[in-house]
């Protein structure tokens, strides 16, 4: 290419060139900045989750109404669980309390549960143990199979009893922490295989 035709309009494309970056400005001004993504699964609009009564570890009943208002985190695992449920909290309640680091009254707003998939072994005592061990502010629930079978059900949770191992039988189950809104409304699957800080993240994303 001639080098004189591409450096003759140089000038006026600049000039041309500023104008519009000038008004790209102004418009970008004008324009609220998009919300960042989250890292998990976003669930607006999705019919997951529902209202519940079940039984915390003193052996009262505890209803989903009773936290109208908050946030909530819910994941179904199983206390005898050897790995995965022990490891998916410890990410979970590490990212909630990062998260309270950053901003300690909206997470002060956010109310995390464990409830069990496996209500034949867990009774009230060995839910309110297993949550004890990760943190005070997590509450254990537990209840009849038809309750759990239930609520299971209404979040769309995939669970079987597996295979028989030396200290008792396994439990397949899906793996996801549901964050709630503040009328119970599904808002995310959090991102708890990317670790605490991925979680923190999202919930100063997702809790306002």
């Amino acid at each position: 290419m001639n080098r004189r035709a591409m450096l003759l309009p140089f000038r006026t494309i600049s000039l041309g060139a500023a104008l519009a970056l000038g008004a790209c400005h102004q418009v970008a001004a004008d324009r609220k900045p998009e919300p960042a993504p989250i890292a998990g699964v976003s669930l607006t609009g999705a019919t997951i989750g529902g209202p519940f009564v079940l039984t915390d570890k003193s052996g009262a009943r505890v209803s989903s109404d009773q936290f109208k208002g908050k946030y909530r985190i819910v994941y179904f695992g199983y206390t005898f669980c050897p790995d995965a449920c022990p490891t998916d909290m410890g990410v979970i309640m590490q990212g909630l309390i990062r998260f309270a680091r950053q901003s300690p009254a909206l997470a002060a707003e956010v109310q995390p549960f464990f409830i069990t998939i496996d209500p034949a072994r867990d009774i009230p005592a060995k839910v309110g143990q297993f949550a004890a061990a990760f943190s005070p502010k997590l509450i254990g629930l537990t209840g009849s199979q038809q309750e759990i079978d239930a609520l299971a059900a209404k979040f769309a949770v995939v669970k079987s009893k597996g295979r028989e191992t030396p200290g008792g039988y396994l439990m397949e189950h899906t793996r996801h922490a549901y964050l709630l809104g503040r009328n119970g409304e599904p808002i995310e699957i959090l991102p708890v295989f990317d670790g605490p800080d991925a979680v923190a993240a999202d919930l100063a994303k997702s809790v306002h």
